[in-house]
């Protein structure tokens, strides 16, 4: 087998590994083609290609991070995650640990994480690398890595929800959300989101957005109600989708240029957080983007003449 079929074999694996670390598809299939370029540069074979792709990944991805923080505290607004459609990383066994880490929650969660303790929480608790592997891949002690792992599962598991609905129950309440959202029935939606819901945008400065952050489902309710059927009046269309592993929606203009990205975090049977991803930086890799900020000029004005 070349260098290139070992490579192509393992890159679903890699990207993976690097966008959870990451956050971002497109910093992640840069960390890849990296990674690529090392092992293709190499002169020798390693004994364990999985073991040195994997290592060098994680090592350009920990690198990626520590400068990436920087940007995302000077970043306009909330950040959020870049959203993904499906995961190339499959594994049936695991299937359950990898949708749970790739949901915007785990992500957000995780950026509570130093570089390191990220790197060793995917490794170990994701994709069940041994500790000697992970040793070797972030460059620290075995001893050191366990410690990491251990800090790593209490500062996540301090932060996760404590009852979480299984899949068929949040699909069939997105359905029921997305279409109250459709009629723009305030009542309907606020029967599904829970009293302390939060819609939070992500706009970097570079899209209009709601709000960056709206809390309580009556304001959530009103806002949504009100939103989305002036969208309609434009010939935006709401697509279902499932995003990092939950329901969630691509929101499109008229020609099918992606506007936004909606995903929807459900817990004990209600929506307890709407995530909108309206940066146009972040949703390229979904397909061509829309121009938001003349679907929004055309949206107040259809409004203004109907008022």
């Amino acid at each position: 087998m070349t260098r290139t079929e070992q490579f192509e074999g393992l890159r679903p694996l890699l990207f993976s590994i690097a966008y959870r670390i990451l956050g971002s598809v497109s910093e992640a299939e840069d960390a890849v083609q990296e990674t690529w370029l090392r092992f293709d540069a190499s002169p020798t074979q390693p004994t364990s290609t999985k073991a040195f792709l994997s290592a060098t990944v994680t090592r350009i991805s920990i690198d990626v991070l520590r400068s990436a923080r920087v940007r995302r505290e000077e970043y306009v607004g909330q950040w959020l995650p870049e959203p993904l459609l499906t995961d190339p990383y499959e594994d049936p066994v695991r299937s359950a640990e990898l949708a749970d880490s790739l949901s915007m929650a785990a992500l957000l969660l995780m950026e509570r994480l130093s570089p390191l303790e990220r790197a060793v929480f995917v490794l170990r608790e994701v994709f069940t690398f041994g500790f000697p592997e992970i040793a070797s891949a972030v460059g620290r002690s075995e001893s050191a890595c366990r410690q990491l792992a251990v800090r790593a599962r209490r500062h996540m598991d301090e932060g996760r929800p404590r009852f979480e609905a299984d899949r068929q129950e949040r699909q069939e309440l997105a359905e029921r959300f997305f279409g109250a959202l459709r009629e723009g029935d305030v009542d309907g939606l606020r029967d599904l989101l829970a009293a302390d819901v939060q819609l939070i945008g992500d706009g970097g400065g570079k899209a209009p957005q709601l709000a960056r952050s709206v809390t309580g489902g009556d304001n959530v309710a009103r806002l949504l109600a009100w939103f989305f059927p002036m969208l309609m009046r434009v010939d935006v269309t709401l697509e279902p989708q499932q995003l990092n592993g939950q329901p969630g929606a691509i929101f499109r203009d008229r020609d099918g240029k992606v506007l936004n990205t909606w995903t929807l975090d459900v817990l004990d049977g209600q929506i307890e957080t709407i995530r909108a991803v309206t940066n146009p930086d972040k949703l390229g890799h979904l397909g061509p983007v829309a121009d938001a900020w003349a679907v929004n000029r055309e949206a107040s004005r259809a409004r203004r003449a109907t008022d």
